[in-house]
Formats: structure tokens, sequence, C-alpha cells
């Protein structure tokens, strides 16, 4: 992670089923940091879409990374740190939300383990079946975008802790 003179902004990041918004919550939780869920940015047309089970198009996603922008935008020039989840599985998706200070935490996983996640996850509008389309789409973050990896397959609050570990953020928030 490149060091910074304030608090990062965290782009949780991976396919859905990831666990984006339990860890993020965490995150938010243990850090008192500003969060957005970043689906409840979607606008109505790309919800509708998803529950009617159809991928959403590059051209459906950039108003909402827009939106995810302009949040982001908004902390960095406070100086205010914050956590916002978004899919973010391309990379010219990434390129839209990048900046100093903007730190993406990819949430990977196999289909497998996601899969069984999604398959007991009630009440979202992203149906299971689209996870595949997710997988398909997904480019992980290179070595020019700053960012960590975290394999899932541990409890929900043990990834908080350990991103809160490896980027240093409990030392930084005063803990």
């Amino acid at each position: 992670m490149a060091k910074t003179a304030q608090q990062p902004v965290l782009v949780i990041m991976g396919v859905s089923g990831s666990g984006k918004s339990t860890v993020a919550g965490l995150l938010a939780g243990r850090l008192g940091w500003d969060f957005a869920e970043g689906d409840d940015l979607h606008p109505a047309s790309n919800v509708a879409k998803m529950q009617a089970g159809q991928p959403l198009t590059d051209e459906d996603r950039w108003p909402w990374l827009d939106s995810i922008a302009g949040w982001i935008r908004e902390h960095r020039a406070a100086g205010t740190p914050g956590i916002v989840t978004c899919s973010a599985l391309k990379k010219r998706y990434r390129d839209v939300l990048r900046g100093e200070g903007i730190v993406f935490v990819f949430l990977e996983g196999s289909k497998d383990r996601i899969s069984g996640r999604l398959a007991s996850r009630h009440g979202h509008f992203m149906p299971p079946a689209l996870l595949e389309s997710q997988f398909d789409a997904l480019e992980a973050p290179t070595e020019d975008e700053d960012f960590l990896t975290l394999c899932v397959g541990a409890t929900p609050a043990e990834e908080a802790q350990e991103i809160i570990d490896r980027l240093h953020l409990g030392e930084a928030a005063g803990r």
C-alpha cells in the first residue's frame, strides 16, 4: 500500500457473494469510518435488470461507477477515510475509481466457495445464476494498482482484522 498523508478510502471488491458488505461493515464499525454500500448506489434500472437474471453491461455500469467515484472524491477532498463496496470486476471500472489514497481490497475466492455462500444468502437482488458472468468478467488487480488481495475462507471478523493488520489501519486509527 502506498503511503498517504491521510487515511485511505478502501474499495472492498470482488464477485457477488465474496463477503464485501459483511467485511466492509465490520471494518467500518471497528475503525469508526464512513461506509457506503455500493449496491445502494445502483440506478433502479440496474437492480431490476439483475433481479430479472440479466447481467449488467458496461453501459449499465458507468452511471453506477460514477456515483461511487463521487462518494470517494467527496471523502478524499474532505480528508475523511471511508469504505465502499463495489464489485470493480474489470480494470477499466477500477480506473474510474482509482486515485491517491484509494486502496482496493480484493476478496478472492473459488467459484465453489462463493457459490456456496450465495446459496445460503437470502433477500439480495443478485441471483446466484449470475455468478458465472461475474467470474467471466473478473480481472484481478495488477501491480500498477494499489490493492490488497485477501483469500476468503476465514470468518468475516477474521478477514476484517486481517485487512486492518495488513494495511496497518488499527495503528493509524489510534487503536
